[in-house]
């Protein structure tokens, strides 16, 4: 036993030489960074929040859009014949009824002449045969002949009527085949480029009667697509009278040119599909943009913006206050003890850099909109309203600064 003490010493002088440096250690940081723990532990985080609140909401929707003429009509031959004249410069403007192209009318000119040549054989063959009609009935009437010659007489002149209305309308089909040898304008409009040069043989069939497009351009159409479920949203919203519109009727189309101006006159919407297209699952909708100077041209590509719209009562939050978890959206809610709890909630359409809320969350909630990382359910926070000077720092949190002054 006397050995093991001295033994024991010097180990007992190294574990409180040990704990000495430790101290001395934690009271040098402690020094030197000026800070110290507060007696609950690591202070609240400050975090900005938004009290949420309910109000309209003007709707600002956006769509890809295809320009397309208010009207748009094949020009097509609708006699065969060589083609001898155009008669319109490409690309211009032609109205209804101008002469676009001729077909040569000369075989036409023959076949009327030759209906006509067969009208006039059939009057005469009427005429002899109303003659012949009127003597039989007379020698009926003396008893010189038969009851079956008279009745052949009456049917001779029936068939000779038939004839000459026959005749009639060959005369007619000839003359409208010749009109039809001058191609005119069906409408008011920007002429395409001929797809039938002059001296082509041109028919009737789908693949050689097209001559040319005309585009009424003034005004135009707009195409868009909606996806279903937000025109679905649309349809209720308007019964419900929780959409409402500023020229009492529909929504105002503003057209983004590929460039990125805005076209300075606004259209409107004048259809929308009754039925869900089945292969893409999107409403098809159309505008009616005015176009007087012919800036917007068929075929090209827009940007249609439906603006007027105002979505009464509606709560909006800002995105970077969602988290997306397995059970849904979710955002931090902070009590009135200043303790955040999650929140799951259902959100609605984007606008802008916020999401339409459909439920989850009442008027008068505050949620945390900055600082989403800091917190964690049932943790204290230090709350700044969103647009507040941040918290000025006490001295005893003040950063220390070196005898060089910069911060330690």
């Amino acid at each position: 036993m006397p050995v093991s003490r001295p033994q024991r010493a010097p180990r007992v002088n190294a574990v409180l030489l040990l704990l000495w440096c430790l101290l001395a250690l934690s009271g040098c940081g402690k020094e030197s960074s000026g800070q110290s723990a507060p007696a609950g532990g690591m202070p609240a985080p400050e975090v900005v929040v938004k009290t949420i609140s309910r109000g309209d909401l003007p709707l600002n929707i956006e769509y890809m859009g295809q320009v397309t003429g208010s009207r748009e009509v094949e020009v097509r031959a609708r006699v065969g014949g060589i083609l001898l004249k155009r008669a319109y410069v490409e690309g211009t403007q032609v109205r209804q009824g101008d002469l676009m192209f001729l077909i040569d009318p000369e075989p036409f000119k023959a076949a009327l002449e030759q209906a006509q040549g067969a009208l006039e054989q059939a009057e005469a063959r009427l005429a002899q045969t109303k003659r012949d009609l009127e003597r039989m009935r007379k020698l009926r009437q003396a008893d010189v002949v038969s009851q079956k010659d008279a009745d052949d007489a009456q049917t001779n002149y029936e068939s000779a009527t038939a004839e000459v209305r026959a005749a009639q309308g060959k005369v007619r089909e000839a003359r409208i085949n010749l009109g039809y040898t001058r191609v005119e304008a069906p409408i008011t409009g920007v002429t395409s480029k001929e797809t039938r040069s002059e001296g082509s043989l041109v028919g009737t069939s789908a693949d050689s009667s097209l001559l040319t497009v005309v585009n009424r351009i003034d005004p135009v159409y707009v195409n868009f697509s909606i996806p279903s479920a937000q025109a679905m949203k649309f349809r209720a919203n308007r019964a419900s009278g929780r959409m409402a519109f500023e020229n009492g009727q529909d929504f105002e189309v503003r057209l983004v040119l590929a460039d990125g101006s805005v076209y300075p006159l606004p259209g409107k919407v004048n259809f929308t599909d009754t039925q869900v297209d089945a292969q893409t699952g999107v409403v098809k909708a159309r505008a009616e943009v005015p176009n007087p100077d012919g800036a917007l041209m068929p075929g090209q590509f827009v940007r249609a913006k439906l603006a007027g719209a105002v979505l009464k009562q509606a709560m909006t939050i800002p995105q970077g206050a969602v988290l997306q978890t397995q059970q849904g959206a979710m955002v931090w809610v902070v009590n009135a003890q200043n303790m955040v709890e999650p929140r799951i909630v259902t959100l609605g359409e984007t606008q802008g850099n916020a999401y339409l809320i459909e439920s989850g969350l009442e008027s008068g909630e505050r949620i945390v909109v900055e600082g989403v990382i800091k917190v964690h359910p049932g943790a204290p926070v230090n709350p700044r309203e969103a647009g507040a000077e941040p918290t000025a720092k006490s001295p005893a949190e003040a950063p220390a600064k070196s005898p060089d002054g910069q911060a330690g």
